[in-house]
């Protein structure tokens, strides 16, 4: 099922999620979620984005397969950051609660992270390029941060009409 994607101005998009536990039906809504993610052709979507505050995220980076990326496509239960690099580098960020608004954001190249998968068994990895970037991206989410939180004051003060536009056009 293809759900509703949460926009800009939402409340639901500063709140802090909570972590799934096994009683939860999370494989069912990890489904949801990456239907509802490959239908808005784009690379990750957060538990907040679809209204649902459990700490839950799927990256899904096969549109990209033609570029040399590494493909992930995988639901993140429980996520949690272990380390981040010192080296950090800047990306054209975008997010499908905040349509139309590009932005360069720097982060961390390379993280460590821990996460429980569909059978709710712990796992930890190191992940690097857009993987990290889009993990970080997502796990931001689940604190509440969009990506606009990490731009500069100018930035924001550019980029300020059309975060009213998109906040208004939800009533």
């Amino acid at each position: 099922m293809i759900l509703p994607i949460i926009k800009y101005g939402s409340k639901v998009l500063r709140k802090k999620a909570f972590d799934l536990d096994k009683g939860d039906d999370f494989d069912k809504t990890a489904r949801n979620m990456m239907l509802t993610l490959k239908n808005a052709d784009g690379i990750g979507l957060a538990g907040p984005q679809v209204g649902l505050l459990k700490n839950i995220f799927i990256i899904d980076t096969t549109p990209f397969k033609d570029k040399g990326v590494e493909i992930v496509e995988k639901a993140y239960f429980n996520p949690s950051i272990i380390h981040l690099s010192d080296n950090s580098v800047y990306y054209n960020e975008g997010c499908l609660s905040i349509p139309g608004i590009n932005e360069d954001v720097l982060r961390p190249d390379k993280i460590e992270v821990r996460y429980r998968d569909q059978n709710f068994d712990w796992h930890e990895e190191v992940l690097d390029g857009l993987a990290a970037r889009i993990f970080q991206h997502e796990f931001d989410h689940l604190q509440g941060i969009l990506f606009i939180d990490k731009l500069s004051p100018l930035r924001k003060k550019l980029i300020k009409n059309k975060l009213r536009e998109i906040r208004n056009s939800q009533h």
